[in-house]
């Protein structure tokens, strides 16, 4: 086992080692641009000729009047000055930000090729490239370029090793051997039909392949492992394109092509900027609301934008999330096709550089439009050694200050700041929750459960196995696995595992893979206290905390309701020996108990109350008498030792019924009937008058004018 892990550990390292070279030599550490020299059209645009005869002095220009010249003709460029412009402004992006990790190397072609530099760095520089395309000359008219030449020639130039890759691949380690070789070749020309794309794309195809035979069997060249082949079609200002723009992520297992389309003019070089964006994975930044003085006006100023190029790892922090939270941030400049961040100028800072600012990585910057006036004085500005802080705009809530320009050495970084709580500071409490809230985390008994996991070393001779041949490495992760099968994280969560002490011995006992018939008897006992504390309605002692939501609060009724629930559940869960089931037995067995004397209790109450829906229903008979009061009457039930009094039996009594759900041989009817025979018998006698009366009416003092008559009688 010990060598096995040794083998793993071994195995992780070279993966390792071989992640960090490819992250290390990615396939932007090589670029070759393979440029078709004979692209001498005329492209559409003026060269701008009327800046050349403006005068350098203007106070002289004012005080003479202007002298009258002849207008020139205007003069185009040719397509070859539009690429070899776009060309160098990519090149300039590329070395200011990476100014010794990403190599350019340029190779031109008409009937013959030429090999303008080589890898050194001393060949990566704007001054170096402008030398090289002066002594190459202009285009080269009346022939189209040899462009499989020229890809031999490409593909010859990425199998040969730079500087670092050579270090690499000599040092005594065991990575040396794995040091990937990936680099791109882009080809700047003209196209004119989807078959000369089909062939330029097989023919490159098989040169990639025949080269990295030949490295294969060199030591002083290394096969290419993957090429990205992007092919510029250029075209004229006044014309339209004739493809559209394509990807073929797979054309092979170790070859990807694209097809890029350029319209010549002022907007050739903000569309290769799209293409610098993605190949070197860089994003922009626009800086506004810079406060700028006028030129012609200095008691004035105005605000300006300035849009900055920097790797996209700048913005991770602050695009983390939902997109719909950071899209106001998000905006794409007139004549681009890219999107730029835009952050805001904040009060600049002359002593930052005493202080220790909170961040979290720098990165390099460069300008986009470098010659223009806002780009020229923020750069000047902060070469002074002037700090300058950025804010990231929010729809509501207190500004954030996100990032922050400042020099080092020379060169301007822009710096990611923490925008949330820093590692400098103390640690938060274990009981801090999401957004500062307080929560109540079973912290003691979590400690509990580390200690009642502990690793600890285990004698070498029974490593693999243990004495009841189990292995400990297992049996360790079956104990954790059982007890954290149900182990709540907060107390408002749980109104088991709130109670302390009570439950104490029932967690403890339950976890355990086997029980005695101690411990079984001591877990029905901590069930048993449970049924008295609910028998004599004590309140659950949960904490505070659960008393205010979640499982523990709520009535008293509720708060033992959900005891018990969560209290089968926890027995079901561990079921890992008989012993454990005759602790859910004792459990189910206390409920259906309680279950059975509840429905007793429940055919009383139902019982009473039907007998006092009678003596209702009798009250507002079609009589509508006053009724005397019913008497109580006791009946006696299976579970009752009592007889009923003789004393307080009704006439009539009324037959016993049987518990409601079974059947009983008196009906309802009859209960009826002899409930109203009762109520008949009990009431007093009809009263003579109605007894007497003819059709309801009844003669008041019937035998008043008899009587009369016998008094007078009497008197005579």
């Amino acid at each position: 086992m010990v060598q096995q892990l040794k083998n793993t550990k071994n195995k992780d390292l070279n993966s390792l080692n071989h992640d960090i070279l490819k992250m290390a030599f990615p396939t932007a550490h090589k670029t070759v641009f393979l440029l078709d020299h004979t692209l001498s059209s005329q492209s559409g645009v003026k060269f701008d000729l009327e800046s050349l005869n403006k005068p350098k002095n203007s106070n002289h220009s004012q005080s003479q009047p202007p002298v009258a010249h002849i207008p020139l003709l205007p003069v185009y460029k040719s397509v070859w000055t539009c690429g070899v412009e776009a060309l160098t402004e990519y090149c300039r992006i590329v070395w200011d930000i990476f100014p010794s990790s990403r190599l350019i190397r340029f190779i031109a072609v008409d009937k013959t090729v030429h090999r303008l530099n080589g890898w050194s760095a001393d060949d990566q520089n704007l001054s170096s490239l402008m030398n090289m395309f002066i002594t190459l000359g202009p285009a080269k008219t009346g022939y189209r370029a040899d462009l499989e030449k020229g890809m031999k020639a490409a593909v010859e130039a990425l199998t040969e090793p730079t500087a670092i890759q050579h270090e690499k691949r000599s040092s005594l380690t065991d990575s040396a051997t794995k040091v990937l070789n990936k680099g791109r070749v882009i080809i700047f020309t003209r196209l004119e039909t989807d078959l000369e794309i089909q062939n330029i794309k097989d023919k490159f195809h098989e040169i990639l392949i025949l080269n990295n035979k030949v490295a294969a069997s060199t030591d002083t060249l290394m096969p290419i492992n993957h090429c990205d082949l992007v092919l510029v079609n250029f075209y004229k200002e006044n014309q339209s394109h004739l493809f559209e723009n394509k990807f073929w992520p797979d054309f092979s297992t170790f070859l990807s092509c694209e097809l890029f389309n350029l319209r010549c003019g002022v907007t050739l070089a903000p569309k290769l900027c799209n293409l610098v964006l993605r190949h070197y994975e860089l994003a922009s930044t626009t800086v506004t609301g810079i406060p700028m003085k006028e030129e012609q006006n200095a008691s004035s100023s105005a605000n300006y934008d300035v849009e900055l190029f920097h790797p996209a790892a700048a913005h991770t922090a602050i695009l983390k999330g939902i997109p719909s939270e950071t899209a106001h941030l998000r905006t794409i400049r007139e004549g681009t096709d890219y999107e730029t961040i835009t952050l805001k100028w904040c009060t600049p800072r002359s002593n930052a550089s005493t202080e220790l600012q909170h961040c979290s990585s720098a990165y390099r910057i460069t300008s986009v439009d470098v010659n223009s006036r806002p780009s020229s004085c923020l750069t000047n500005f902060l070469l002074n050694g002037r700090w300058v802080m950025l804010e990231m705009p929010r729809k509501s809530g207190n500004k954030v200050i996100s990032h922050m320009l400042a020099c080092h050495g020379g060169d301007i970084y822009i710096h990611t700041m923490y925008t949330s709580r820093s590692v400098l500071e103390d640690p938060p409490s274990i009981s801090e929750g999401v957004g500062g809230r307080v929560t109540d985390y079973r912290i003691p008994d979590f400690i509990d459960l580390v200690k009642m996991n502990l690793l600890a070393p285990h004698p070498p001779v029974t490593l693999e196995e243990g004495e009841d041949g189990s292995i400990p490495l297992d049996s360790s992760f079956s104990l954790l696995k059982r007890h954290t099968k149900v182990w709540p994280i907060t107390l408002a969560s749980t109104c088991l595992f709130s109670l302390g002490t009570v439950v104490l011995p029932l967690r403890y006992l339950m976890v355990k893979e086997t029980l005695t018939e101690d411990e079984i008897v001591e877990c029905k006992n901590v069930i048993f206290a449970l049924m008295g504390m609910e028998t004599r309605a004590e309140t659950l002692p949960v904490s505070n905390t659960a008393s205010r939501g979640g499982k523990g609060g709520g009535k008293r009724e509720e708060q033992y309701k959900a005891l018990w629930v969560e209290l089968e559940q926890y027995l079901k869960s561990h079921l890992h020996s008989p012993g454990h089931e005759k602790v859910l037995e004792c459990l189910v067995q206390c409920q259906s108990k309680g279950d059975s004397a509840k429905e007793i209790k429940d055919e009383k109450v139902d019982l009473d109350q039907a007998l006092m829906e009678i003596d209702s229903i009798s009250e507002i008979g079609p009589t509508k008498e006053k009724v005397p009061p019913p008497v109580k009457t006791v009946i006696k039930t299976p579970d009752s030792n009592s007889s009923i009094p003789s004393s307080k039996k009704r006439k009539g009594s009324i037959p016993a019924l049987a518990p409601f759900g079974k059947k009983s041989a008196t009906s309802l009817f009859s209960i009826w009937e002899s409930k109203i025979n009762s109520d008949q018998a009990q009431k007093c006698p009809e009263f003579q008058g109605r007894l007497l009366a003819e059709n309801n009416v009844t003669k008041l003092y019937a035998n008043f004018q008899e009587k009369e008559k016998d008094d007078t009688s009497r008197k005579k």
